[in-house]
């Protein structure tokens, strides 16, 4: 035909056409092949074994409140990555309903806190498994290589429960390290209820406290309690604490290394160390009421007068500091007008006695000491890197209708008959809280959650009782300064 096409044109169009076709299928099926992989190795896909093993964590039908408890607690060790999946997203929002309702833990009709080890260790693992996932996961892994900081655990928040596993030692032993005066299992005393209490954070879960552990996690370090009696109850606490309450003959005495030593006619020496030779631990208390230093005005004159320096450290820290790897201060009840009077102590600022009115004030000087000490010891810590310093708030007292000179009492012997939860977000101790604000010093928070524990004071049942006087300042040990050693372990 006339302008048609020829043969030779028909074929080689022919040939153009089945090349592009093959071309084409080709390039659908590389991705199909693409699509059908993918699924496989993408990091946001969860395979069947952990969707079922998640419903299994999360619970079903009657187990669902226990199971919300064991989820909330891996929330917190395994916080929640942008973009992530099911499993992380269901454990935020029960983390939601927890904050807004609150979950009551599963406690036995006897008081034994319900164990859900088994599921809590279910979902760590399958976590972890998720983890793993993204870190192996190709180019879709980088979105996830960054892990996300986990915000510190307000301590001080939570409640008491019943845990039948408690004390965590005897009050009838530890008498290598306990004072009689404070071994209620020794006095009159017949009702031990508050033994058996235990402290439990809301935001977190508070790690249980072994010998140990505590001994390993401090091996060849220095731990140093420096503060009144309370801080004193606080260092025997933690002796019987890492013994068990058990005689230790091998513990070696090291208070000569420190000047601790009991001097003539003194009836107890400024303070004690001791060293566990296995792990080469050294714990060890300094009497230090004030946490100022103090010198004697004239010291040829045995009746003189003491200056005590607001704004200096005391002597024993600045001198052993760099021995110290954890350090705990604490200072608050001998501020008043008759402990300074009777101890003959003069305020002092700047190396003369204080002129200023302000200071002068018994709040005055003691929050401008609190400040003074923290700041002193932060300006110190760049040098001493390996140094952890805490501050320890002011342990309440619970006098009744009077002081301790004036008829006050402190009965109770019902727990928690004031209330048994801290919802507070900030410190009951202001002074102390605002003291470390901005700095590297440690607030160890002991204040509200001691304010609920009332029965647990010594009161009258003290060996050494005058009548109609009651110690409702220090506590039965064991009792409440065993929780302060449990968070400062939790810290350190």
């Amino acid at each position: 035909m006339k302008g048609g096409l020829k043969v030779s044109q028909i074929s080689l169009i022919l040939i153009g056409f089945v090349c592009a076709s093959v071309l084409l299928l080709a390039y659908v099926k590389s991705l199909f092949l693409s699509s059908s992989v993918l699924p496989q190795n993408h990091v946001l896909q969860l395979s069947p074994d952990l969707r079922v093993k998640d419903e299994e964590a999360l619970g079903e039908g009657s187990g669902l409140e226990q199971s919300e408890d064991s989820v909330n607690f891996e929330s917190e060790k395994y916080p929640t990555y942008a973009n992530s999946s099911p499993v992380i997203k269901v454990t935020e929002e029960l983390i939601t309903h927890e904050e807004i309702g609150g979950i009551a833990p599963n406690i036995t009709e006897k008081g034994d806190l319900t164990d859900v080890s088994d599921k809590k260790t279910g979902l760590i693992e399958q976590e972890i498994d998720v983890s793993t996932a993204v870190s192996s996961g190709g180019e879709h892994s980088e979105i996830f290589t960054a892990t996300p900081e986990r915000q510190d655990c307000n301590f001080a928040k939570g409640r008491w429960v019943i845990d039948d596993s408690r004390p965590l030692y005897s009050g009838f032993g530890c008498k290598q390290w306990l004072s009689s005066m404070w071994a209620c299992r020794l006095t009159q005393r017949t009702d031990f209820e508050y033994e058996k209490l235990r402290w439990r954070p809301k935001s977190c879960e508070m790690e249980e406290f072994t010998g140990v552990k505590f001994l390993k996690r401090m091996q060849n370090k220095t731990l140093a309690f420096i503060g009144d009696s309370l801080g004193r109850q606080q260092f025997q606490s933690l002796m019987c604490m890492i013994t068990g309450g058990k005689d230790r003959p091998n513990v070696l005495d090291v208070g000569h290394e420190y000047g601790l030593v009991q001097s003539r006619g003194s009836a107890r020496p400024d303070g004690w160390a001791f060293r566990f030779p296995d792990t080469k631990t050294t714990i060890l208390y300094y009497w230090s009421a004030s946490l100022c230093d103090l010198t004697p005005i004239n010291p040829s004159d045995p009746a003189t007068d003491y200056a005590m320096h607001l704004d200096r450290p005391p002597a024993f820290l600045s001198h052993f500091l760099p021995r110290f790897d954890v350090l705990v201060l604490n200072t608050g009840h001998h501020w008043n007008r008759g402990k300074l009077k009777a101890n003959r102590w003069v305020m002092y600022v700047g190396g003369v006695p204080n002129t200023n009115r302000k200071i002068a004030t018994i709040g005055g000087a003691k929050n401008f000491t609190i400040h003074s000490i923290v700041n002193w010891v932060n300006s110190q810590l760049p040098k001493y890197p390996h140094v952890k310093a805490f501050y320890r708030t002011i342990s309440p007292r619970h006098f009744f209708n009077g002081d301790w000179n004036t008829g006050g009492t402190c009965d109770n012997t019902t727990p928690l008959s004031e209330g048994k939860e801290v919802l507070q977000d900030e410190s009951s101790d202001y002074d102390a809280a605002r003291a470390v604000r901005g700095t590297d010093v440690k607030l160890l928070d002991i204040t509200a959650l001691s304010q609920l524990r009332d029965e647990g004071h010594v009161s009258r049942y003290s060996i050494k009782a005058t009548p109609g006087v009651q110690d409702c300042l220090h506590w039965c040990l064991p009792g409440v300064p065993d929780t302060w050693n449990e968070i400062l372990f939790a810290q350190i």
